[in-house]
């Protein structure tokens, strides 16, 4: 009996140190590219870039910072060594599969924001508050509490770090609050929010008929009729139904920390995948999905414009002008998970979407596209999937299946990893943003409440 405890609990470390020897790698990449970007973009302090990284077994990694070539590198232990570089316009970029040299001798035509002082620019294209009455139906003790009570911390034994929060309704900014050693010009990592950013640049394809999302998706490894991946639409890829076999685990070796970690094109490798499930038979969460329409925007768009196309199309229209969206190694937009901007402009992102795709004099996504965008569509069991936006719908339009019972069916949001959120509520004209650096199980800082204490401000 002792000789079988034995050998099970052998057994047992023998797979604990190979589960984390392949997870070296990817934890160490993570790290660096993550560690770069808060440097060269994010111009964040030690104390701030540490929490970032102190999780198990994060926490042990050591960073080397050169301020000379503006890279990060990382390793564990002393192994598994990993290296992100940043270039002015493509962010922070962690090397896989191409060399340094090869990264760095890349030559694209970057959009660079122009460094305007917004604060003499009124709002929403600057940040120059008008003079007018604080609406007064609007209790503002009590929206002030509801923000407040965000950043206290409840238990301590599930911390949810709230960072900022910014609140606008019927298009002005009526609140927003910082933690310390964060404000207005600090810039936040959206992660999947980035999701929504593709969205967006499809739309402005589709507004300006380069792309019919109804048609077979125009990727390279699908072109052959015979391809079962050839009936994939590009509407299929936007609503999470794929149906590719690309597993989204980020706690272990999976399809989606190998393509943001280990490898060079993205969207190549995400592409790679084959069908598990017959294109528009189930819905499945897939940044992989999102990568691959990254990909497809670049070869729409081709290269001399596709990397000033989100500056020029989108964010210089929006007032966006601290945006920075990240490049894989090949060069395409990490579409799933990469880009930074402050609370402020990614409140204004969430206004063009409130405002039906109309923004400062300019129809920039059409209201079909955005009608498209919020509608429950295909095999969505659940209520929850847009095109790259998640719905409160609830299964059958139920309230007590939503994930946010406390606020209307019609609420949708761009949603990231550790609780970052762009909630926009067309019925009661809110948008609200929250950033923070949530790990509590589910990501549950206390959103569905949060929301409810807002609301309720504004009917007051």
């Amino acid at each position: 009996m002792k000789g079988i405890v034995l050998f099970v609990a052998v057994v047992l470390v023998a797979y604990g140190i190979h589960y984390l020897w392949v997870l070296l790698p990817i934890v160490s990449g993570y790290g660096a590219k993550h560690i770069c970007s808060s440097v060269f973009i994010a111009n964040s302090s030690e104390k701030y870039r540490r929490e970032d990284v102190d999780t198990f077994p994060m926490k042990f990694a050591t960073f080397n910072i050169n301020y000379t070539d503006l890279s990060v590198s990382s390793s564990m232990f002393g192994f598994a060594q990993t290296k992100a570089i940043y270039r002015n316009g493509l962010g922070a970029t962690l090397i896989n599969e191409l060399t340094e040299e090869e990264i760095r001798n890349q030559k694209f035509n970057v959009e660079i924001m122009s460094d305007i002082n917004q604060d003499t620019i009124p709002w929403p294209m600057g940040d120059q508050m008008d003079d007018e009455v604080f609406p007064s139906h609007i209790n503002k003790i009590q929206l002030k509490d509801a923000i407040k009570d965000l950043f206290i911390e409840k238990d301590p034994a599930n911390l949810i770090r709230t960072r900022a929060v910014v609140v606008l309704y019927d298009g002005r900014l009526i609140s927003e609050k910082y933690a310390s050693g964060f404000s207005r010009k600090s810039k936040f990592l959206g992660w999947s929010m980035t999701k929504s950013i593709i969205n967006a640049l499809i739309g402005i394809l589709v507004k300006d008929k380069k792309l019919n999302i109804d048609e077979s998706a125009p990727v390279p490894e699908w072109n052959n009729s015979n391809d079962p991946r050839h009936s994939i639409t590009i509407k299929h890829l936007l609503q999470q139904q794929s149906g590719l076999d690309f597993k989204e685990d980020y706690y272990a070796k999976s399809d989606v920390t190998e393509m943001l970690f280990l490898r060079s094109d993205m969207g190549a490798f995400a592409a790679s995948h084959p069908l598990k499930s017959k294109p528009g038979s189930q819905c499945y969460y897939s940044s992989g999905s999102t990568n691959i329409l990254s990909r497809l925007i670049r070869h729409t768009v081709g290269e001399n414009e596709y990397h000033s196309f989100p500056y020029r199309r989108l964010f210089s229209k929006l007032g966006m002008n601290s945006f920075v969206m990240e490049v894989d190694p090949s060069g395409t937009f990490v579409g799933s998970s990469y880009s930074w901007g402050t609370a402020r402009d990614w409140a204004r992102f969430g206004l063009l979407y409130l405002n039906n795709g109309y923004y400062n004099n300019e129809q920039i996504l059409t209201e079909e596209w955005i009608k498209q965008s919020v509608t429950l569509g295909g095999v969505n069991q659940y209520g929850q999937h847009g095109l790259h936006f998640w719905l409160n719908t609830g299964t059958n339009n139920d309230s007590h299946t939503r994930k946010f019972p406390n606020a209307p069916a019609d609420m949708f949001c761009a949603s990231g990893f550790n609780g970052q959120n762009i909630f926009i509520i067309p019925s009661k004209k809110l948008v609200i943003v929250r950033f923070g650096l949530t790990r509590t199980p589910e990501e549950e800082y206390g959103a569905n409440q949060f929301l409810k204490n807002v609301i309720s401000s504004i009917n007051s």
